[in-house]
């Protein structure tokens, strides 16, 4: 049996939330897309410097830049067949970080690229159908202008099953994602050191696909004991539409949020007819998309 490290890498890149993807080199799954990883060096590594290996083999990360990533492990998957090579049982990573550099091949890996999370989830329907080491389809390649601020190059949708059984691990470290930063400062983790509400409240956007509202976001976070604090200073240039340039903040000592930062329900489908229950019901006081 051989152990094996995958790494989910979350970014923001133009203002959308993405994912690093690797397209495999060889078999099986020669030609697929799937999450960077690979064996654990045994006797030589620790699960931890392994990912933090992979992780920089695919993002050119170097040590400084590194020590900005927040890794933490995910889980464990180990089910039979899962690898056809042989039993594989890997442990699983999630990385948040900032402004992650472009992705490149390292590896076994031919390619590699960050993919908007939304393109990745309107193809899940395809991954289930999918046959066992067909070519997927190549994202858009990204030209060097494409950042964490935008750019030229805007990558098309696509379909992209991935390999092994990425699909359930992406899902739960997805999942993972959006329930911990309701509960954790780590959507700071998004960011640069010193950020604006307004930077911090698009993380929370990004990850949840939901809209906020600005004033009443702005009230929770600075209500919430040790999540952020001011630095004194204020960003270089004023908002779009002019006035006061916003004030600057820095991630606070607080490891856990409380109140948390809960997300906003699901929206009820337009053409569902609501379910009388006989009773009057009582309008509450979440009408910001963050719930008090």
């Amino acid at each position: 049996m051989a152990v094996t490290v995958d790494i989910v890498a979350l970014t923001l890149r133009g203002g959308a939330l993405h994912i690093l993807l690797v397209e495999r080199g060889g078999p099986p799954f020669q030609g697929a897309w799937a999450l960077p990883g690979g064996f654990v060096r045994a006797g030589q590594e620790s699960l931890d410097e392994a990912a933090a290996r992979e992780l920089a083999e695919e993002t050119g990360l170097d040590a400084a830049l590194l020590e900005r990533v927040h890794l933490e492990q995910l889980g464990s998957y180990g089910d039979p067949g899962r690898d056809p090579r042989m039993p594989v049982v890997t442990v699983a990573y999630l990385a948040f970080a900032p402004d992650l550099p472009e992705a490149r091949g390292g590896g076994d890996a031919s390619a590699a690229a960050w993919v908007p999370v939304a393109d990745l989830e309107s193809g899940a329907e395809a991954e289930r159908g999918a046959e066992p080491d067909a070519a997927r389809p190549r994202p858009q390649e990204q030209g060097p202008g494409y950042g964490i601020d935008g750019g030229d190059s805007v990558p098309r949708p696509a379909s992209l099953p991935l390999a092994f059984d990425h699909p359930r691990i992406v899902a739960d470290a997805l999942d993972r994602a959006r329930a911990k930063i309701e509960y954790t400062p780590l959507a700071t983790a998004f960011l640069a050191e010193e950020f604006t509400i307004v930077e911090l409240r698009g993380v929370y956007e990004s990850i949840w696909g939901s809209p906020l509202h600005a004033g009443n976001f702005h009230r929770k976070v600075l209500s919430v004991p040790g999540f952020v604090e001011p630095t004194g200073t204020t960003a270089a240039r004023g908002g779009a539409r002019g006035g006061p340039r916003a004030r600057l903040y820095r991630a606070g000592a607080a490891r856990l949020l409380h109140p948390a930062l809960l997300r906003p329900a699901a929206p009820q489908s337009a053409t569902s007819e609501p379910r009388d229950t006989g009773k009057s019901k009582k309008v509450s006081g979440n009408v910001s998309g963050v719930k008090v």
